[in-house]
């Protein structure tokens, strides 16, 4: 089987390419990984170097936005796991023009790309962001959606394209929409890694608003593990949430992260509330539980722990990313 993996440098897609190639995923056994990756600044080859030399691994430098790159890497490939975006909220709210140009426009060249070139499966990872707000209860899969920042927006639109390429073109196209994921490689401008890092160092941490914003966290191995069963048996056209059940408001978060670090209260530096800021994210994930078995694995208390010490011992890995992660 051969496999082209977008984004594969980044936080997520790499930990799903680390794991294929170590022969996690059964199915994947045996199968050459491609990974796409533009390596904006969010991409990182360090985060592929305990599979660098693996022969089932090939890196190209390349945008989704470019056809030619796409009709070089495409021919011969029998699946596609879609996860290159600009994924960062704040940056979208700055300047939404990037995440246009390259969840929206560069998910339907790499579309377009994969009809040419006969693809069989098209696995598009997507965002429980798109669904906006919630007061209570969690959403299904078929929940309206309500996208309230540009980055959101952005991700519904190329969803709703994903799926028009099934019903239109027959594509068998696949869609998942996680959770907040933590874990090892996570690039220092998310919340988890950006907090751990500055208390690391003895620095304050910002806290948005009050504090009361409500996110689910997944590690991103059971993401990974939901993503690969969605691959292996997920139905063509549908759509399935990913989560990990565990919901906590930002500060609770940010008062584990002050207790893992040794740090006390005072570290929290109150900031401006982010514009549109969704105060709770929750998703059902029923569908992909009762049908392809999906359970998340990893314990919060025990991945948060350990997540805290993969900082601790990899400075060499953040250090050097950290100036790059401060907004423009």
């Amino acid at each position: 089987m051969k496999l082209l993996v977008t984004g594969g440098a980044g936080f997520i897609g790499s930990n799903f390419v680390r794991r294929a190639i170590e022969g996690t995923y059964p199915h994947l056994a045996g199968a050459h990984v491609t990974v796409l990756d533009a390596l904006t600044y969010s991409g990182n080859l360090a985060n592929l170097e305990p599979v660098r030399d693996s022969a089932s691994f090939e890196f190209v430098r390349g945008d989704i936005l470019d056809t030619a790159v796409l009709d070089r890497v495409l021919p011969g490939v029998d699946a596609i796991v879609h996860f290159a975006a600009e994924s960062h909220v704040d940056r979208s709210v700055l300047d939404a023009s990037v995440f246009v140009d390259t969840n929206v426009a560069g998910t339907q060249r790499l579309l377009d790309a994969a009809l040419r070139h006969g693809v069989a499966r098209f696995m598009h990872v997507s965002t429980d962001e798109v669904y906006g707000s919630i007061e209570e209860g969690s959403w299904p899969e078929d929940h309206i959606l309500e996208p309230n920042s540009p980055y959101a927006a952005s991700k519904a639109a190329s969803d709703l394209l994903a799926r028009s390429y099934h019903r239109t073109h027959g594509l068998h196209v696949s869609i998942t929409r996680c959770s907040n994921n933590y874990g090892p490689y996570h690039f220092p401008e998310k919340l988890i890694p950006l907090f751990v890092t500055n208390l690391i160092d003895g620095r304050s941490v910002p806290l948005y608003g009050d504090g009361r914003n409500v996110r689910d966290w997944l590690h991103v191995d059971d993401h990974c593990a939901g993503i690969a069963l969605v691959l292996e048996s997920g139905r063509a056209g549908e759509i399935y949430n990913i989560g990990g059940g565990t919901e906590l408001s930002n500060r609770e978060l940010t008062r584990m992260l002050l207790e893992a670090t040794g740090r006390d209260e005072s570290f929290i530096e109150p900031v401006a509330d982010r514009k549109g800021h969704d105060l709770r994210y929750s998703v059902d994930i029923t569908k992909i539980t009762e049908e392809l078995g999906y359970r998340p694995r990893v314990p919060f208390e025990r991945g948060l722990a350990e997540v805290v010490q993969w900082y601790r011992d990899n400075r060499s890995w953040w250090e050097p990313l950290r100036d790059r992660a401060r907004l423009p």
